[in-house]
C-alpha cells in the first residue's frame, strides 16, 4: 500500500469516531491544538524560514513568498483561529427542517462529510485552517501541500496531531502526504473509496487539473480576477482608500482586485489621485488607450482583462456607463469578489443585482470575502461554484445532511 492510500485509509477509519464526538470533544481537541502550536512556535519559524529561503533563491516574486511567510503575528493568528472556532456553534446534529407526512415524522439532520482531501500550494496556514474547521464539523482531513511549504507544513501538522494526542479524538484524524510528487495529487482523486471530497485551493492550473481529472466529488475553489468598478457619483478619496487597500494590504492573495473600471464622467479627477497612491506604493499601472490620455500607465493587453496578477499589477479601463461596467465584469470575472464604488443607490441595485459573483461588495475592499471576517472563524477556501456551496467555506459547507424517519410500524399504502 502506497503512503497516500494508507494515509487515507487512516482518515476514512477516523471519521466514525469522529462523526460520534460530543462538541465539547472537539473543543477540547481545538484549545490542545492551539496549545501544541503555541509550544511549537520556535520549530514551526525555523522550519517556515528555510521554506522561505528556498523560495527567495529560486526566484519567487515577493507577493507569494509573502504568502508563504510565517511570523509571530501569523502564528498568533492561527492560534486564535483555533480558539475561535471552538467557541462556534457545532453544525453538526442541527434540525435543519422537521415535518409530518404520511404519519411518519421526517427531520433532515446536519451531518459530517466524512474524509475530506485537502490539495493545496504555499500557504501554510491552509494546514491549520483545514484542519481545525473539519475537525469541528465531525470530518477527518488528509492534507497534500506543495513542496515550497513542505517543511513548513510538516510543523504545523505535529503540531496537531501532538495536541490530538491529548485529547479524545483519534490522531489520525488528520494525516499529511510527505511526499510531494505530483503522482500523489493523481493518486488522491482516485481514492473515492477513502475520501468523500476533494477540496483544490491553489492557482488556476491547480484546480483545473484536480477538476478534470479526479473521481472523487470535487468543491471547486476559485481563482480571483476581482474588479472595482468606480461609479461617477462615487467619493473620490474614499475611493483611493478602497482600492489602496483591495490591491496593495496583500496583494498574493485571491480577493485582491486586479482590475479597476471607472467611469467616464469622473476619470479625470479620480484617476491622477488613484495613480499618485498606488504608484508610491510600488504599483504597475496598465491602462487602456483613454486612460493612459490621463496618466502615465503601460499599454493594457487583452490578457491584462483575464489575468489574476496576485502581483503589484493593476489594469485600468475607463467605461461609457455603468451598463459598460456590468458587460465588463460579466465577460471576464472568475465569480469571486466583484465591488461598485458609488452613492446611488439605483446603480448599487443595479450592479449586486446583475453580477454573478460569490461575494458582491457596494462601498467595501474585496479583501473581506474571508471565512474570518464573514464572522466563519476562518475559511478552506473560497468557492466560486455553486453546488453545494459558494464563497468562503466554513463550518456548515463542510457538513451534508440525513433524514431520520419515525414511524410506527409504518407501511406505505
Amino acid at each position: 500500500m502506497t503512503e497516500v492510500t494508507s494515509k487515507a485509509s487512516k482518515v476514512k477509519a477516523a471519521t466514525r469516531k469522529l462523526s460520534l464526538a460530543t462538541t465539547s470533544e472537539k473543543n477540547e481537541a481545538l484549545i490542545s491544538i492551539a496549545n501544541a502550536l503555541n509550544k511549537s512556535r520556535l520549530e514551526i519559524l525555523k522550519t517556515n524560514a528555510e521554506d522561505v529561503k528556498n523560495a527567495i533563491e529560486k526566484g519567487v516574486r515577493e507577493s507569494l513568498v509573502d504568502r508563504l511567510k510565517l511570523t509571530d503575528k501569523r502564528i498568533d493568528s492561527m492560534i486564535n483561529a483555533c480558539n475561535e472556532v471552538s467557541k462556534l456553534k457545532d453544525p453538526v446534529g442541527e434540525v435543519i427542517n422537521s415535518w409530518v407526512e404520511k404519519e411518519l415524522r421526517i427531520a433532515q439532520v446536519r451531518v459530517p462529510l466524512g474524509a475530506i482531501g485537502m490539495i493545496y500550494e504555499s500557504r501554510p496556514n491552509v494546514t491549520l485552517d483545514a484542519t481545525i474547521l473539519a475537525l469541528k464539523a465531525g470530518n477527518s482531513v488528509l492534507l497534500r501541500g506543495g513542496s515550497d511549504a513542505i517543511r513548513s507544513n510538516l510543523a504545523i501538522t505535529k503540531a496537531i496531531k501532538d495536541g490530538l494526542s491529548n485529547s479524545s479524538l483519534p490522531e489520525t484524524s488528520v494525516e499529511i502526504i510527505e511526499d510531494t510528487d505530483r503522482k500523489n495529487v493523481q493518486e488522491m482523486l482516485n481514492l473515492d473509496s477513502y475520501l468523500s471530497l476533494i477540496i483544490p485551493r491553489g492557482g488556476a492550473g491547480l484546480i483545473k487539473f484536480v477538476v478534470e481529472n479526479s473521481s472523487v466529488p470535487v468543491l471547486e475553489t476559485g481563482v480571483g480576477n476581482c474588479h472595482i468598478f468606480v461609479d461617477e457619483s462615487a467619493d473620490i478619496e474614499k475611493s483611493i482608500e478602497i482600492i489602496d487597500n483591495a490591491k496593495t494590504q496583500r496583494p498574493g492573495t485571491c480577493n485582491a482586485v486586479e482590475t479597476i473600471l471607472v467611469h467616464k464622467n469622473i476619470a479625470k479627477k479620480f484617476l491622477p489621485a488613484m495613480a499618485k497612491r498606488l504608484s508610491s506604493k510600488g504599483v504597475e499601472l496598465r491602462g487602456c488607450e483613454t486612460t493612459r490620455k490621463i496618466i502615465e500607465a503601460k499599454a493594457a493587453s487583452e490578457e491584462d482583462w483575464s489575468t489574476e496578477y496576485l502581483d503589484l499589477i493593476l489594469a485600468i479601463k475607463i467605461v461609457e456607463t455603468i451598463d459598460e461596467a456590468i458587460e465588463h465584469i460579466q465577460k471576464y470575472s472568475t465569480g469571486h469578489s466583484e465591488a461598485i464604488l458609488t452613492e446611488n443607490y439605483s446603480n448599487a441595485r443595479n450592479f449586486t443585482t446583475s453580477i454573478d459573483a460569490a461575494a458582491v461588495y457596494v462601498n467595501a475592499s474585496t479583501r473581506f470575502t474571508d471565512g474570518e471576517q464573514f464572522g466563519f472563524g476562518g475559511e478552506i477556501g473560497i468557492s466560486t461554484q455553486k453546488l453545494h456551496a459558494r464563497g468562503p467555506v466554513g463550518l456548515k459547507e463542510l457538513t451534508t445532511y440525513k433524514y431520520i424517519v419515525l414511524g410506527n410500524y409504518r407501511v406505505r399504502d
